[in-house]
C-alpha cells in the first residue's frame, strides 16, 4: 500500500467525534474525512450502515447466546477493513482524517472478552497514522450526553442495564485501551470543549502543528 498521510481521530463514547468530524468535512478544504457512522457514510457503502445498526439491534442483545463474542468480532471488521480501503482509495497526496481506525473497535473487542482474537494481529499490519488526536471527555459529561443512558448500546457499559457505575466504569477501561494501542504513535490530546464547533477548531489547530 502507498504512503498515505492520514490521522485518527480517537476518544471515548460521546466525545463528540461525530459532530467535530462533520464540521471539520465543511472546514478543512483539501481533506477527506473518513467514517463509518450513518450520516458521514458515502451514498454508495449503506451496507456499512446496515450492518452497524444490525449489530446494535440484532446482535448486541442477544450475545452470549444466540451470538458469540468471535462472530461480533468478524462484525465489526467489516468496518475497520472498509476504513483502510477508503484509505486506499485516495489519490496520493490528499490528507485524510480518519475517524477511530481500528483502535476502538480493537479495545471494544477486548472489553466484551476477547483478550486476544487473531483478528488483532491483522488490524495491526495495516497501515498506521502520522498521528492521533484524542478527544478528550468526562464520564459525566458524556453520560448527560447519552441522555443518562437512554440512548447506549451494550458495548458502551459494563453490566446488564446501563447505569452510570456500569457506564463509568467501561468508559475508563476504554480509555485505557485504546491510549495503549496507540502508544507508539505521536498523540495529541485535546481537552473537553462545551461544542462541537470549539472542539473541530481545537483539532483544526492539532493537524496545523
Amino acid at each position: 500500500m502507498r504512503d498515505r498521510r492520514f490521522y485518527v481521530l480517537l476518544g471515548p463514547d460521546g466525545a463528540g467525534k461525530s459532530s467535530v468530524m462533520a464540521e471539520l468535512g465543511r472546514a478543512l478544504p483539501g481533506w477527506r474525512t473518513l467514517s463509518t457512522d450513518d450520516d458521514l457514510v458515502a451514498g454508495d457503502h449503506g451496507l456499512i450502515s446496515r450492518l452497524r445498526r444490525d449489530v446494535v439491534g440484532e446482535v448486541l442483545p442477544e450475545l452470549g447466546r444466540a451470538y458469540s463474542a468471535d462472530f461480533l468480532a468478524q462484525l465489526l471488521g467489516t468496518a475497520v477493513v472498509h476504513l483502510r480501503d477508503q484509505l486506499e482509495r485516495q489519490e496520493p497526496g490528499t490528507p485524510v482524517l480518519m475517524d477511530s481506525y481500528y483502535y476502538k473497535i480493537l479495545a471494544k473487542c477486548r472489553l466484551a472478552g476477547l483478550a486476544g482474537h487473531p483478528l488483532y494481529a491483522w488490524w495491526r499490519s495495516f497501515p498506521q497514522p502520522r498521528g492521533v488526536i484524542y478527544l478528550e471527555v468526562s464520564p459525566e459529561t458524556a453520560w448527560r450526553r447519552s441522555g443518562e443512558g437512554a440512548r447506549l448500546n451494550p458495548l458502551e457499559y459494563f453490566g446488564p442495564r446501563p447505569d452510570w457505575f456500569g457506564f463509568e466504569g467501561y468508559q475508563k477501561a476504554l480509555r485505557k485501551l485504546m491510549l495503549e494501542e496507540v502508544g507508539r504513535l505521536p498523540v495529541t490530546m485535546v481537552e473537553e470543549r462545551p461544542g462541537a464547533s470549539e472542539t473541530a477548531a481545537a483539532v483544526r489547530k492539532a493537524l496545523a502543528a
